[in-house]
């Protein structure tokens, strides 16, 4: 069992809140019916554990090296519904007494730590063009040539609508699961509160239904609801049995429709956040991700739209009540995978969904725009570790469909795995690195652009070496056949083994259609592949990647690093926890 600390509270108060919970089962303090809702949610744990060919494999492959019966697997479900109260009342007596360790983590520095020289390291000459006897043996195995299967999108989904909502509809012909969505086009960019609403509505009950009651409804039906607010698109979830569809859309639909405020949980939501952001602020990961939003943006950017601590604190439980009341309001569609028929689906969300005739006319959305590179500069933020994280950014010319196959072989033969040069050349060979890569990345919309990113986690000793392997690399672009050959096949052989089934048709669907395409962009990325020579490679190297200005991204102790070989990379701007966050 493990549980986080809110802020203001110890970790001995949550240990014994945890402790607390296993009392409650010694001594029965829970619904007779719990047990029976615990089958229904492992049996459609079961079954999403089924859903797709890898996952399939995995569960074999596990029971057949645990040497398990697979008989008894497949039974499990059935299995536990014998299980009755008394069993495990008796359970939790007989095996959880005081036979337990407790671990805290706290913040601190640890006085043993003991020092050692770095020892010198020599450079590795890699051997790219050899290959072992297991590989060799591997690679000779026979194996039955995969063709590509497309995605149609006029058979594998179909269109409907629901009032001014567009339907996506794709049926589930494998089991009993349904997935239904609410994609509103409406987000953080569009009211920065949506995400606190979002979190908030998991919280709230209703005039008839506490917060609990609502909870425990779900799992009882073995379903679950989620709001996910993100910058363009706010998505609510509803999954579970289709057998208890019309209950899970119409306990949300009512929660949705007549959530009430509730100041408590507000004042315990607020908390958890603090605390997150608390958290964030000593994460390097966090950090490093902002600085690359400034990098790519400038001061006014994705990462630092935040509500400050003041903002936050000021929101009241009715306004974001109001928020969540009025959402259905707004443009959204509705996406379903399923086993319901499209007809029937539809007449349920007539009955089940509330749906204006005409919607409301969201806030307008906040904009930023990409920052144009024009001379090499560095933003640093200080931060105690030993290590030096370094990023690369550049952003590049707009979306290109065209460019599919070029940049995927790119990226795969540049930076993109262990096996592209820049890993091969400053982890592998030259040690410089604890992790590296550099890549191109594509856009997710036609409008947007692609940029650069590249990235080497080092010590901080061997920052300067780092950066200069770096450089090399995106300066002259090493030419080695066979990686190059092994970029092209590798790709071919992801596209031909590739299976897009079930709503990921939808989704699929959706990031064509934000592109500007009506068809599968796998079929013109596959076609063109093995048309493209190193040749091409190397210009598109030429073209987007060397000798261009770069934002230098550095997260390192002030300490560790020097401010002379800072200055060195370019322009060096020192940026604070609060300018990064925007809090």
């Amino acid at each position: 069992m493990s549980g986080n600390a809110t802020q203001g509270q110890t970790l001995e108060q949550v240990k014994e809140l945890m402790l607390g919970e296993i009392d409650n089962l010694k001594k029965g303090n829970f619904d007779d019916d719990l047990i029976m809702s615990i089958v229904n949610n492992q049996k459609k744990a079961a079954i999403l554990a089924s859903e797709t060919y890898s996952s399939r494999a995995n569960r074999l492959m596990d029971a057949f090296t645990s040497e398990l019966n697979w008989q008894e697997q497949v039974a499990y479900v059935e299995n536990l519904s014998k299980i009755k109260k008394k069993d495990i009342v008796d359970f939790a007596n007989k095996y959880f007494g005081d036979n337990y360790v407790a671990v805290f983590k706290r913040k601190g520095e640890d006085p043993n730590i003991v020092k050692v020289e770095k020892p010198a390291i020599t450079a590795v000459e890699t051997n790219t063009t050899k290959q072992s006897p297991f590989v060799r043996a591997i690679n000779n195995m026979p194996s039955t040539p995969v063709s590509p299967v497309w995605v149609n999108y006029k058979t594998d989904l179909q269109k409907s609508t629901l009032g001014p909502a567009r339907i996506l509809y794709v049926k589930n012909t494998d089991n009993s699961i349904f997935r239904l969505r609410y994609r509103f086009d409406m987000g953080t960019w569009n009211n920065r509160k949506l995400g606190i609403a979002a979190q908030y509505l998991s919280f709230l009950g209703t005039e008839k239904q506490s917060a609990e009651d609502i909870s425990k409804a779900f799992y009882k039906i073995a379903c679950s609801f989620n709001v996910s607010a993100g910058a363009e698109y706010t998505t609510v979830v509803i999954e579970g049995l289709q057998d208890n569809f019309e209950k899970a859309v119409s306990l949300f639909e009512t929660l949705l429709a007549d959530c009430k405020p509730d100041e408590a949980a507000l004042t315990a939501l607020k908390a958890r956040i603090a605390k997150s952001r608390t958290d964030a602020k000593a994460n390097k990961a966090a950090i490093l991700n902002g600085l690359t939003q400034y990098a790519r943006y400038g001061a006014d950017n994705p990462f630092n739209y935040a509500l400050t601590a003041a903002e936050l604190e000021s929101i009241t439980a009715t306004e974001l009540v109001n928020l969540l009341h009025s959402l259905h309001q707004y443009k959204h569609q509705v996406l379903y995978y399923g086993p319901a028929e499209l007809s029937a689906l539809k007449t349920g969300l007539i009955r089940l969904h509330k749906i204006p005739a005409q919607f409301a006319k969201a806030p307008a959305q906040k904009v930023f725009t990409p920052a144009t590179q024009n001379k090499n500069s560095v933003l640093f933020t200080d931060y105690k570790m030993v290590q030096a994280e370094t990023r690369w950014i550049r952003n590049s010319e707009l979306y290109d469909a065209n460019k599919e196959a070029e940049v995927a072989i790119f990226n795969n033969y540049f930076g993109g795995g262990m096996g592209a040069v820049v890993f091969q050349t400053i982890r592998e060979s030259k040690a410089l690195a604890y992790s590296t890569y550099a890549v191109y990345v594509t856009p997710e919309k036609k409008t947007e652009p692609y940029y650069t990113i590249a990235y080497v986690g080092s010590q901080a000793d061997k920052f300067n070496e780092a950066v200069t392997a770096m450089n090399e690399l995106l300066n002259d672009l090493p030419s080695i056949e066979s990686n190059f050959e092994f970029a092209k096949s590798s790709l071919k052989k992801d596209i031909e083994t590739q299976r897009i089934t079930q709503d990921g048709i939808i989704f699929n669907f959706l990031d064509a259609e934000q592109k500007g395409l009506t068809d599968d962009l796998r079929k013109k990325k596959y076609a063109a592949i093995d048309k493209l020579s190193f040749a091409q490679v190397k210009d598109f190297h030429s073209h987007y990647i060397a000798h261009k200005p770069y934002t230098y991204v550095v997260l390192a102790a002030e300490d560790k690093v020097k401010m002379e070989d800072l200055n060195k990379m370019g322009d060096v701007k020192k940026l604070s926890l609060e300018e990064v966050f925007g809090y």
